[in-house]
């Protein structure tokens, strides 16, 4: 009978660094994916590792140590992360206060943000229309990846560098301690044994705990996303992020601007839809743009619509058109992405005789935060 240091059930982003983090400690780790390969939120993301938009006083700390671990990854093998920064262009006055008070928190932090003017805006992108922006804030510092081809090429080079064995196809359908030993049952009936467990498989964890996951209070989010046709000749260096982001996100709520901030009358049906407006290029040469969030408690997320909302995706192009003329506007494909996530924007963590370790519902920022949370997380399952 083999026996694993740890089992990770669920291959996405934050089970793979589990996994990683524990690798790097020297643990024997099995882990566990129920499909082919991770299909959830992992993949059906924009691929911005952008922590100058995390909560300050917790997930932005994260989303650096994050960004550390692509550097080095990437730096020993190719997995498509690529140091071209995130651009915050302002569409208003209001926004641009946001974007200077913004400046000075992350200054504090020795985190590089520079302001840029609408001369240095215009010559980062030349497409942004005219009449959209104020200005901008850069964070040189970050990063974008390939979601449909980042997470394979870790754990790839988790099996080949560090003897990671991985089983896919496999669903875990019970897991449970018997004398002081971790037990995970598979629906194929195969066992496997472990000192730890540690359950990463996002809304996937009803599986394994019905019970907890519908009293955990967290909600489910559906996103709106597509991506162009490939645009000839044309470069979008960066993630590139619009006054809608600024309004949305965690880290200029900490801005003292942030609470006299108005919503207009326009942007109210953007808010109803959780609307901000992302664009990054791919590495084929199309744009992805997006995004929307739609929510549902979690034991009544079968009440989404499974098609794809077009009024919704009519919004998102429509104030996308208004911040940016790209050449081709054509969609070639358009895709909604699921996640869980907690109320208060954490993430929900659970143990069970400290031995299984449940960690789900990290939400929107897991492409940012995963591999830093991680860390900290096998930390704490292996108490060093």
């Amino acid at each position: 009978m083999i026996k694993f240091d740890l089992i990770v059930v669920g291959a996405g982003n934050l089970g793979t660094f589990h996994a990683f983090h524990a690798l790097n400690q020297g643990k024997k780790v099995l882990l566990i994916e129920k499909d082919s390969q991770p299909m959830e939120a992992t993949v059906r993301n924009f691929g911005q590792v952008v922590p100058s938009g995390q909560a300050l006083d917790t997930w932005f700390e994260y989303g650096r140590t994050s960004l550390a671990i692509y550097k080095e990854i990437q730096a020993k093998t190719d997995i498509t992360a690529r140091q071209k920064g995130s651009y915050y262009y302002a569409s208003d006055d209001n926004e641009m206060q946001l974007l200077e008070e913004a400046r000075e928190l992350f200054k504090i932090r020795n985190y590089p943000a520079q302001l840029l003017n609408r001369k240095a805006c215009y010559e980062r992108h030349s497409l942004l229309n005219n009449d959209y922006y104020k200005g901008g804030l850069y964070f040189s510092e970050e990063v974008s990846v390939e979601p449909r081809t980042m997470v394979h090429r870790v754990r790839e080079m988790l099996i080949h560098d560090f003897d990671l064995t991985y089983l896919n196809n496999t669903t875990a359908i019970n897991c449970e301690v018997r004398n002081g030993i971790c037990i995970i049952h598979c629906a194929d009936g195969k066992q496997f044994h472990a000192e730890k467990i540690a359950i990463c498989n996002g809304r996937d964890m009803k599986i394994l705990f019905p019970e907890l996951f519908n009293e955990s209070g967290m909600k489910i989010s559906k996103l709106n996303m597509m991506s162009t046709f490939p645009q000839k000749g044309l470069k979008l260096e960066g993630n590139i992020l619009s006054g809608l982001s600024i309004r949305r996100y965690d880290s200029f709520k900490s801005c003292p601007s942030y609470a006299l901030l108005t919503t207009p009358e326009w942007q109210k049906l953007y808010q109803e839809w959780g609307i901000h407006i992302l664009f990054k290029q791919a590495l084929d040469g199309s744009i992805i743009v997006g995004d929307s969030h739609e929510y549902a408690p979690v034991n009544e997320s079968a009440n989404f619509d499974f098609g794809i909302e077009m009024h919704i995706n009519d919004l998102i192009l429509k104030e996308a058109r208004r911040m940016m003329k790209l050449p081709d506007w054509r969609i070639q494909n358009y895709w909604a992405g699921y996640y869980a996530q907690t109320s208060d924007g954490g993430i929900f963590e659970h143990q069970i005789e400290n031995k299984i370790y449940i960690a789900t519902g990290i939400g929107g920022k897991g492409m940012t935060t995963a591999p830093g949370y991680s860390k900290k997380r096998i930390a704490d399952i292996f108490e060093q």
